[in-house]
């Protein structure tokens, strides 16, 4: 189901069962982090995460799942949880394409992303009151952070599901995209992502993360960001965007 390639630095990875609109079971957990693994090892400077067909993810597989018998806790505990810890510390900027359903497991997938371009049809969110279930994938986090509370049990207890502009308009994501431009405009972004300074990207991935885990404040946000910048000083990049800033030319970033 997970589908791999490598082009000009940005790692392409896809969800390739259109026909179960990329749902996901615990095989196809683990080839997704295997996948992102592989980007890591190829030194790949940006990944590309998008799905095949007319869906993102509609969520966790549960076609031939018995709920007498099923390991609710080790699909979450020890497959998904670690996929999406390893999707949201990988150390080079992550691009995301919503479009069509984009539902539990495919939220989760989607908040473990650094950036994420909406198609304006995307459905998003979480069906699971039909199921007896509760919404998962970091979802809750998510939706009480940007939402508040009284929005975000709205939505868990009728199973609305929110539009891309509603996710984008309520600072879930990046940016809201007619359907027919989205997937062009994630990868153009990826791959010129790959090509920028990703020694950088990825010390202001880490200042973003520490702000929203450790709850800074601007002090402490602001000596983050000067040993940050003390340490890309030391950088080729660093070095290499001053020479073509004077020089009046564009700088070649290597990533290092």
């Amino acid at each position: 189901m997970i589908a791999y390639s490598l082009h000009d630095g940005a790692a392409e990875i896809v969800l390739d069962a259109p026909a179960r609109r990329n749902a996901l079971g615990l095989d196809d957990l683990r080839a997704l982090a295997a996948a992102y693994d592989r980007a890591e090892a190829e030194g790949a400077r940006a990944v590309l995460l998008r799905g095949e067909g007319p869906a993102f993810c509609a969520g966790r597989d549960i076609s031939g799942v018995d709920p007498a018998t099923d390991d609710v806790a080790g699909y979450l505990d020890d497959t998904l949880t670690p996929l999406l810890r390893r999707m949201a510390a990988f150390p080079a900027p992550t691009f995301a394409v919503a479009h069509g359903a984009c539902l539990g497991v495919g939220l989760g997938l989607l908040i473990a992303t650094d950036v994420v371009y909406v198609a304006d049809t995307a459905k998003i969110g979480s069906p699971f009151a039909a199921l007896g279930a509760t919404l998962d994938s970091g979802g809750h986090a998510l939706f009480a952070e940007r939402l508040g509370i009284h929005a975000t049990l709205d939505l868990i207890y009728t199973g609305r599901l929110l539009t891309g502009e509603e996710a984008v308009r309520a600072g879930l994501f990046s940016r809201v995209l007619p359907a027919a431009e989205v997937q062009d405009a994630t990868t153009l972004a990826a791959i010129r992502a790959a090509a920028g300074p990703t020694a950088a990207f990825r010390a202001s991935k880490r200042i973003v993360t520490a702000i929203r885990d450790e709850r800074l404040g601007l002090w402490d946000a602001m000596a983050l960001e000067n040993r940050a910048q003390a340490a890309l000083a030391a950088t080729d990049d660093y070095r290499e965007g001053f020479a073509a800033f004077q020089a009046k030319r564009a700088p070649t970033f290597t990533g290092r």
